[in-house]
């Protein structure tokens, strides 16, 4: 039976150290497109050994960075990757059976998450994302970030599990923890948070929870307590920073000699 063809988009930034995992696991793959936003190592090279059409321009933002990967594509249908991400061979044959006359306008597929030393447990939960859709029926978000594939139409889900390698040590997920706070906070202010004052006391405590106990982090041992308080002082940044962009936009607000 015919597919249809596919487009895997990657959008990368001195990305060498996954690249070539994330290409390789797609290889077989109608159309590859990298979107670099100015990468000083090694990466255009790699995706050009693979076969990828790669394009540059100027990082937009991680919602409208990948949209604009996304119209690169030849091809209707589109496989979204992180470059930090890779399929593992059992995911392709039911990747080419959902493109088979597809059913829905886009897929989710779940992903496991590599914890500084180590896969999460295989019992914790995964998480799950639209990545196989429709482009036509499709866009991003345009979150600044936690950015997501909204699809105007149904959404099925395979049995599709995606390797996210993510940061290699505690130092890179602090980093991002807190450059990803500062976007949200961003977001949140425009989005008029209530209750500030008791999200800023209680949340960081209900994410540990939620994603230590509910999520089953418990199981990774010492690699899932961390990054549970990881993920607990981002919960606390953003709030923090969001309270913080509050008072200082107050009338009357004092200043820093650094931001006057």
């Amino acid at each position: 039976m015919m597919r249809e063809p596919l487009s895997v988009v990657v959008t990368t930034f001195n990305s060498a150290d996954t690249l070539d995992a994330c290409l390789g696991s797609v290889k077989w793959a109608d159309d590859i497109v990298v979107l670099d936003s100015g990468s000083t190592d090694a990466t255009a090279a790699i995706a050009r050994r693979h076969g990828a059409r790669v394009h540059e321009q100027a990082f937009a933002g991680y919602s409208a960075q990948k949209q604009a990967a996304i119209d690169l594509a030849r091809h209707r249908w589109v496989l979204l990757l992180d470059s930090d991400e890779a399929l593992p061979p059992d995911a392709v044959a039911p990747m080419l059976r959902a493109l088979e006359g597809p059913a829905c306008a886009g897929y989710q597929l779940w992903r496991r998450e590599w914890v500084f030393w180590r896969w999460q447990s295989p019992r914790a939960r995964l998480n799950h994302y639209v990545r196989l859709f429709d482009r036509e029926r499709a866009q991003m978000s345009g979150h600044s970030v936690h950015e997501a594939v909204h699809v105007d139409g149904p959404v099925g889900r395979l049995d599709v599990v995606l390797d996210h390698f993510g940061e290699p040590d505690i130092a890179g997920r602090v980093d991002k923890a807190n450059r990803y706070s500062t976007l949200q906070a961003a977001d949140d202010a425009r989005r008029q948070r209530a209750w500030l004052g008791w999200r800023l006391v209680a949340y960081p405590t209900i994410a540990f929870l939620r994603f230590y106990l509910l999520r089953g982090h418990w199981r990774a041992g010492w690699a899932g307590f961390i990054a549970a308080r990881v993920h607990a002082f981002y919960a606390f940044l953003k709030y923090a920073k969001l309270h913080e962009a509050r008072v200082r936009s107050a009338p009357g607000a004092l200043r820093h000699p650094r931001q006057r």
